[in-house]
């Protein structure tokens, strides 16, 4: 999971970076730092485990093809997106999968796993729309201020 957010971060810092914005500009350097740093452990881990026993290659090939369905909305822009790169301020993250792409084919080559193929893709988590699951995780993670309200830690 780390691996793929942090080669679409990398892309869409650099880019950012370009910004007319000034603020938007200042966050993606600095933010660029962190995210090339990610990106570099990330991806020695993909390979390290490719690399390491049978056990690892078959949970991280599964792994990688589990977290797969989940890329795809990192390119489908949401309406605010759209919105500032109409503006000139931000970049249109579909423009951003082919180099995307290439990266984490790449990668995932000199680790020797397969690329997972591209079918159903997950998407509405940009636009508010979640599974039900979301509703238990949140209550779970409110359930201490709900308990004890006004506390301070």
């Amino acid at each position: 999971r780390q691996f793929f957010f942090s080669a679409f971060q990398v892309l869409q810092y650099s880019a950012l970076k370009e910004s007319r914005d000034d603020q938007l500009r200042a966050i993606a350097e600095k933010s660029l730092k962190e995210a090339t740093y990610h990106l570099r452990w990330s991806s020695e881990w993909v390979i390290r485990l490719g690399d390491g026993t049978e056990e690892s290659r078959r949970r991280m090939q599964a792994a990688l093809t589990d977290l797969w369905n989940y890329t795809g909305e990192l390119f489908q822009p949401a309406p605010y997106e759209l919105a500032l790169t109409a503006e000139d301020d931000c970049i249109d993250p579909a423009s951003l999968k082919k180099s995307w792409l290439v990266k984490v084919e790449e990668v995932l080559t000199a680790a020797t796993f397969s690329v997972p193929q591209n079918g159903w893709m997950q998407s509405g988590g940009k636009l508010g729309k979640h599974s039900e699951q979301l509703g238990f995780l949140l209550a779970e993670m409110q359930y201490m201020q709900r308990t004890f309200p006004n506390e301070t830690w």
